[in-house]
């Protein structure tokens, strides 16, 4: 809680960063997954609602895009007890190797794993 007694914007950032993660893991096969880790590049958050303790809480996430090394996902943060919109946030995030920790090209196979085709830019 921040001194206003509501959701902190780090708070926002970590709930985007757990589904973002949780997402990948439920939707990407493991040995697939494993051969890529994510960095974001940029966070962009409308903050329509505020989030109080003990709220409960939905973090809906999709992946919007995908081109040769970064994905746009999209999350949106509601509390479903009064259907308020909390948060739409749109994040970039690139695709790194875990051995290097260095930019890496995703795997053709993961846009599918998303029910998008083939990826922009080529891969």
């Amino acid at each position: 809680m921040d001194v206003n007694r509501h959701a902190s914007n780090i708070v926002y950032v970590r709930w985007v960063q757990e589904a973002a993660i949780a997402h990948w893991n439920a939707a990407v096969p493991a040995g697939l997954a494993a051969a890529c880790s994510w960095v974001v590049l940029r966070h962009e958050i409308d903050y329509k609602k505020a989030a109080f303790l003990g709220d409960v809480l939905q973090v809906c996430t999709w992946v919007a895009s995908m081109d040769a090394l970064t994905s746009e996902r999209c999350c949106e943060i509601t509390r479903p007890v009064d259907g308020a919109l909390l948060a739409r946030v749109r994040t970039r995030w690139c695709a790194i190797s875990p051995e290097t920790g260095r930019p890496r090209r995703i795997d053709s196979r993961v846009p599918r794993c998303f029910g998008l085709g083939v990826l922009a830019g080529g891969a």
